[in-house]
């Protein structure tokens, strides 16, 4: 399929370019030395993807450990509340540790290993990355150290939990906002200090080249996965798919099995308390080009051009710029980048948990919610939605500060 000029049937062999950039969005801004570590670590990455040992390994990991391939579940109860139009979920929060997450720690830590790297380090927003991370280190027997702010330890508590039973150092982060990006702040400079013997498994398809690449690819099993299933399912392909992203590791593995494909592709961003800055963590919809974190995409900007305060209900979320890949495909108009509330949000958590018996993850109801109100506005058809976690960690912090709805 050709879209916008771009051949989407060879979409993967030029996206990213050498350099890891998505048309102007992407790239590798580190210091010279931080790049010797970069080009170590795509080096590694280019020799052990088409290893036949490393991809057996990483399919027998997924089989046997993960629980893969997780299903799809036909949504019928809400799909006749609504109309005409027919919902799927994609099972993400049956993946080992209840998330789509653990799908690029278990490759990410196998390359740590295959590097001789005794240490991964990696922030956390939700805890879920940060769970995932901590089982592949426990698994591979690595040591583990997870960047969590201040605000999202209390928010995340059984998260921290699970972290600290894996064996996991959990770091506090105590400065700005305390949440989400303070977090990665925090992780990228351990990982400066001592990336000679670890390597920064970072949680979302942001940050240096290889970085946005490495983590969609890990992650594109899910959108691979689901296309077959549902055409399987169904004799037919969905007429749409959603996703939730902040960074966009969800929607960028999902998206990817659909990119080729007649599809209408949906990626919904947080909109929180409203479009005010620092209310919200819609860089797509509300931000410009700008560079943090290592590379250039589009981010939310304060009056002095730099990382704006963000926030939104689902830690996992509240990040002030978005993957470079999903600039690009932004940029391009193949994939409708959308926002939704806190408020339609729980009330999809509460109306898939009451409807279905699925308690979904605050960042998974964002599409949830979106799927809801697209399911009115389009009649008839089917669309699939990319459940990407599970709402146990949730549960708390929804009740203290929702009640019961």
């Amino acid at each position: 399929m050709v879209f916008n000029n771009i051949d989407f049937d060879t979409y993967f062999k030029n996206y990213p370019n050498e350099d890891g950039y998505f048309g102007k969005y992407g790239g590798a801004y580190v210091s010279p030395e931080l790049k010797k570590a970069m080009k170590e670590i795509t080096e590694a990455y280019f020799t052990i993807c088409k290893s036949r040992k490393f991809i057996d390994e990483l399919r027998r990991i997924r089989r046997e450990f993960q629980g893969r391939p997780t299903p799809i579940s036909h949504l019928e109860r809400l799909s006749n509340k609504l109309g005409n139009v027919q919902i799927y979920a994609k099972r993400e929060d049956l993946n080992h540790t209840g998330a789509h997450k653990l799908n690029h720690c278990m490759g990410e830590a196998l390359l740590a290993k295959y590097m001789g790297k005794k240490k991964v380090i990696a922030e956390t927003g939700a805890g879920q990355h940060g769970v995932a991370l901590a089982t592949a280190a426990a698994y591979f027997g690595l040591e583990c150290d997870i960047y969590m702010g201040s605000v999202d330890i209390k928010k995340q508590a059984p998260n921290v939990a699970r972290m600290k039973i894996l064996g996991a150092n959990v770091v506090e982060v105590t400065h700005g906002l305390q949440t989400l990006k303070e977090a990665v702040d925090a992780a990228f400079d351990a990982y400066c200090k001592g990336y000679k013997d670890a390597i920064y498994c970072i949680g979302s398809v942001v940050g240096p080249h290889p970085f946005p690449m490495m983590v969609r690819d890990f992650q594109s099993v899910v959108g691979i996965e689901a296309r077959d299933q549902f055409t399987k399912m169904t004799g037919e392909l969905p007429d749409a798919i959603v996703a939730c992203l902040g960074g966009g590791s969800n929607a960028a593995g999902f998206f990817a099995g659909f990119l080729n494909d007649p599809v209408d592709i949906y990626g919904i961003e947080p909109l929180g308390r409203g479009t005010t800055l620092g209310d919200h963590a819609a860089s797509l919809q509300y931000g410009e080009e700008g560079v943090m974190h290592g590379f250039n995409s589009i981010m939310l900007k304060d009056e002095n051009g730099d990382p704006a305060p963000v926030y939104s209900v689902a830690s996992g979320l509240d990040y002030p710029s978005s993957g470079p890949e999903h600039a690009f495909l932004h940029e391009l108009g193949r994939v409708n980048y959308d926002v939704i509330g806190d408020d339609d949000t729980i009330d999809a958590f509460f109306e898939l948990s009451r409807l279905e018996g699925i308690i979904p993850a605050i960042e998974s109801s964002h599409a949830v919610a979106y799927a809801m109100k697209l399911a009115k506005k389009m009649g008839k058809g089917s669309i699939l939605v990319n459940l990407s976690g599970r709402g146990d960690k949730d549960m708390d912090y929804v009740i203290e500060k929702y009640g019961i709805r």
